[in-house]
């Protein structure tokens, strides 16, 4: 195969449409080749040897290497900024890689408390399973994070922007924290992507992703990744991932690097139309509060300002309600007159998309904790896509009222 293309110095435009790429000496196929195998040959047996010592570089059983799924890490890692990346299964494989690889029974995690709430869900069930403690800080708030540390913490889990409301945390001001208490700092940069920031420039030790979200950008197929320096990707994470096996399949692996292609030019627009429709929201009068990190009413608007490059496709925003019941039923209404936006959790597609968090995303999570996150009962998520802005904005209000 062809040597990969270098990252050198060329824009995240550019990476995204040409680093990783190989090609057969044979063929020279101009787009990359999907390998559809569960295993690969050997010259010898003295060959096969040396490969599964990993004594000798090439590949040997698709559940730790394949090369449609090196091209994906490849420019995954290139878009980063990051020595290395391990692709896996889901957003949560890999989340629950990191962990796994890191950590132990006895160890103290640190996490942000405005988070997807399967993550909430794996660290309080799955992780407590195994003795290894949380706890939840306010993200924005230094002196928690500060405070939280104990001498078994071994790692930071931070979400920016946060799942749904937006939260932005100062990624420097976190990873210095970290650092300061020895532990791994994990940046959850799924709402952004790469293409609006980059968590490793900020001091992030390790950045993970749900590439089923804006990298694959059509809701097409499912994907995660681990990011990070070359040491701990493929001494910590890599051996993880060949022996449990939550692996990236190489047809899902070559959809995504189809998706990265446009991934660039796909957030600027995301961004654009998320901040008109957060700005019509915003002066809308059944509506109380409109999360948006490019709106200048956002609680943490300076610091998205400093660390990302554009607000993203997320707008969540909160209807008006004398009751919590009442809340609930008013978002219902804007949600169930929709008829271009579609109902599912899911996010990060060309497709606009709208949910109830408190019932759906955040459902398993307890009320006293959505309370705390201040996951309201009248908070309605919409992951805006490449529609019309004015058709979204006359779907809305088909349940809002003109």
């Amino acid at each position: 195969m062809s040597e990969p293309f270098q990252p050198e110095s060329y824009g995240i435009d550019t990476l995204g449409v040409r680093a990783g790429t190989l090609r057969t000496g044979e063929f020279m196929e101009h787009s990359e080749a999907m390998y559809l195998t569960s295993s690969f040959c050997f010259n010898s047996a003295a060959e096969a040897a040396e490969r599964f010592a990993n004594s000798e570089e090439g590949y040997t059983y698709s559940r730790f290497t394949n090369p449609t799924v090196s091209m994906f890490q490849s420019r995954l890692a290139a878009l980063e900024g990051a020595e290395a990346c391990m692709a896996t299964a889901s957003g949560m494989s890999a989340i629950l890689s990191v962990a796994l690889a890191t950590l132990q029974a006895g160890d103290h995690l640190v996490s942000s408390r405005s988070i997807f709430g399967s993550t909430m869900t794996l660290f309080n069930t799955i992780l407590a399973k195994f003795g290894v403690e949380t706890t939840y800080v306010d993200g924005t708030d230094l002196a928690a994070w500060r405070a939280a540390v104990k001498p078994n913490t071994k790692l930071f889990f931070l979400e920016t922007p946060s799942n749904p409301l937006t939260e932005i945390s100062d990624i420097a001001a976190v990873g210095e924290i970290a650092h300061n208490a020895g532990a791994l700092f994990v940046v959850d940069n799924c709402f952004c992507s790469p293409a609006l920031q980059q968590p490793i420039r900020f001091g992030a030790d390790v950045v993970v992703h749900s590439a089923t979200k804006h990298i694959d950008g059509q809701g097409r197929v499912l994907g995660g990744a681990v990011l990070g320096k070359h040491d701990f990707i493929m001494g910590k994470v890599f051996p993880f991932v060949r022996t449990a096996g939550p692996t990236l399949s190489a047809f899902n692996a070559w959809v995504m690097l189809k998706g990265m292609e446009t991934l660039a030019i796909r957030m600027e627009r995301h961004s654009q139309s998320a901040l008109a429709l957060a700005q019509f929201l915003e002066s809308h009068p059944a509506v109380s509060r409109v999360f948006h990190p490019a709106l200048k009413s956002h609680p943490q608007y300076a610091v998205a300002q400093r660390q990302q490059s554009g607000g993203g496709a997320i707008v969540s925003f909160e209807l008006k309600g004398d009751t919590p019941e009442q809340m609930r039923a008013n978002a219902w209404r804007v949600i169930d007159n929709t008829k271009l936006c579609s109902i599912t959790g899911n996010l990060g597609d060309t497709r606009t998309t709208i949910t109830h968090p408190y019932t759906t995303t955040h459902g398993r999570v307890a009320p006293e904790t959505k309370a705390a996150a201040g996951i309201s009962e009248g908070l309605i998520r919409l992951a805006v896509g490449l529609e019309s802005v004015e058709d979204l904005k006359a779907d809305l209000l088909r349940g809002l009222g003109q």
